[in-house]
């Protein structure tokens, strides 16, 4: 059973990184910043992935 939960929880976040990198190279952000915000979510998933939610570049702006 863990196995399968840590698989399923594990396939969620790569959706989300992979969301997350779309989204940041679609925004109107400079290129350093785009670079830097990969970077970060590439390094650091969890972690990357929250501080990119809380104060990551938007698309519409």
């Amino acid at each position: 059973m863990g196995i399968e939960v840590s698989g399923l929880l594990s396939l969620i976040l790569l959706i989300a990184i992979i969301w997350a990198i779309v989204s940041t190279i679609q925004s109107r952000a400079d290129t350093g910043a785009k670079v830097l915000w990969i970077v970060l979510l590439l390094l650091l998933p969890v972690l990357g992935f929250i501080l990119w939610l809380l104060l990551g570049p938007k698309a519409g702006r």
